[in-house]
């Protein structure tokens, strides 16, 4: 299905940055980056939208995102760099407005999936804490309450330190590793025990009156949003042992793990809940241990699990937001104030501070205008937001087959990235994504063009000089 391509010399290219990630540590980094908010919050609404044939969507989405995976490789193991989409849509076109308009994107579908996961997180505490029955009306006030306290208090982990921020993550992933397991082996009794309805799983349900093809396309849009961040590992490829050979293998590896586990997960859930019920779960996986172990005492502890798990997909993402941010600002394609670092931790503060107000502007205005499906809102835009990217890298291979580089690189076969690239608009059109996930995309990438007419003008009128990308390798 690939193949490797020699061109002048089979050395690696030179690193200032030590090779200490193994293939194993690349490959759990990738699955930990991959698994995230989208199976614990999305399972239910991707039933909602097909009925119990939820994994199907999961399926396209996971075909979707492999096709992409490879074009990453390709890019990845040909410019071993950090900055990741960036670098490739800039040796491609050269056109630094485009860098920097693909670059916000990517920062917004971090700030949009932050959003989604820390609302997600804060119906976790109430139904893991048994005051969503309780509170009444006032429950929905409540969660938003504590997502933007808790998006406060990742901003605080990010101020403190990297490394603190690294160190959460990697324990954040186990527990998120664990609250699948469990899913999974709760499951799995209740099939042993003869009390899971398999047939199910093959009943094709839409939402409305949608035809199957729209119903299943909307479905797909949305279930991509559990297959991102597989796009994040690029930025560990100056650092990975021998990255031509163990890029591909992990990065492929990675994603395909995850993508069983999911599909596992969707087949499971839906014959052990009946699909309306996990349709309108506030935490659908949470349903599917009630029902499998109703008299074990796991309820509470799953919910708390899936609150940690939901948590680590806010930390990266806010991670990835502030120091793009910190990066376009040392570009001088952003306004000079979001280049603030803090004395002595040395974290960029101002992108730090910045991010975390998109993201709690975000949630009010999402929570006041579709209070009634926010999470399906934010993560399919940032579904919509990663598809445009991909569409973008899936085009930069091919042009960039033109350009000749001195290292052993991975090629995927030149089918592919035009699949990716059809398949990536195809899903990013009106009849994949309702107009609402339009506007959230559009409001914050007309937030990112106007920072940048305002850097232009102030570099054109006071400084006299161009705005543009200087260091695109820099930009990760």
């Amino acid at each position: 299905m690939s193949e490797t391509t020699e061109t002048e010399s089979s050395s690696p290219a030179p690193s200032e940055l030590k090779r200490a990630i193994t293939p194993k540590l690349l490959l759990l980094f990738i699955v930990g980056d991959i698994l995230g908010t989208g199976v614990y919050a999305l399972t239910g609404q991707v039933a909602g939208e097909v009925g119990g044939a939820g994994w199907l969507p999961i399926l396209l989405a996971f075909a979707v995102a492999m096709v992409s995976a490879l074009s990453y490789v390709e890019m990845v193991t040909k410019y071993p760099q950090a900055a990741g989409a960036a670098l490739y849509v800039h040796k491609a076109f050269g056109i630094h407005f485009l860098t920097f308009m693909v670059t916000f994107a990517v920062l917004s579908s971090g700030i949009t999936s932050a959003s989604t996961s820390a609302i997600f997180l804060a119906e976790n505490v109430l139904v893991a804490f048994g005051l969503e029955d309780s509170l009444g009306a006032a429950a929905g006030g409540t969660a938003t309450l504590i997502a933007l306290l808790f998006i406060g208090l990742v901003a605080g982990v990010n101020l403190y330190g990297v490394s603190e921020s690294v160190k959460a993550n990697v324990v954040l992933t186990l527990i998120e590793l664990t609250g699948l397991v469990t899913v999974i082996l709760v499951s799995l009794a209740v099939v042993f025990q003869g009390r899971a309805d398999f047939s199910r799983v093959m009943v094709f349900e839409t939402a409305g009156d949608k035809s199957m093809l729209l119903a299943v396309t909307g479905a797909t849009a949305l279930a991509f949003f559990s297959m991102v961040g597989f796009e994040d590992s690029v930025n560990m490829a100056e650092e990975t042992v021998d990255p031509v050979r163990n890029f591909p293998r992990a990065l492929i590896g990675g994603l395909s793990v995850t993508g069983v586990v999911y599909v596992l997960v969707s087949v499971l859930a839906v014959a052990v809940v009946p699909i309306g019920e996990l349709a309108s779960a506030t935490t659908p996986l949470l349903s599917v241990v009630e029902r499998g172990a109703p008299d074990l005492p796991i309820d509470t502890i799953f919910a708390v699990i899936s609150i940690f798990a939901v948590a680590n997909t806010v930390l990266i993402n806010m991670m990835m937001a502030s120091r793009l941010l910190y990066g376009m600002a040392r570009q001088e394609v952003l306004p000079g104030f979001l280049r603030g670092v803090l004395p002595g931790r040395r974290t960029p503060w101002a992108g730090i501070v910045f991010s975390t107000g998109l993201a709690v502007a975000l949630v009010l205005t999402v929570r006041f205008l579709l209070a009634e499906d926010t999470i399906g809102a934010l993560g399919g835009t940032t579904a919509m937001l990663l598809l445009a990217v991909f569409a973008m890298v899936n085009i930069c291979v091919l042009v960039l087959r033109r350009d000749r580089v001195a290292v052993r690189h991975f090629r995927t076969p030149t089918a592919l990235p035009v699949i990716g690239a059809i398949t990536s608009i195809a899903l990013i059109t009106p009849l994949a994504q309702p107009l609402e996930r339009y506007a959230i995309a559009g409001g914050l990438l007309a937030i990112g063009l106007l920072l940048y007419v305002i850097t232009w003008l102030y570099n054109g009128a006071v400084r006299a000089r161009r705005t543009r990308i200087r260091r695109p390798d820099d930009l990760g």
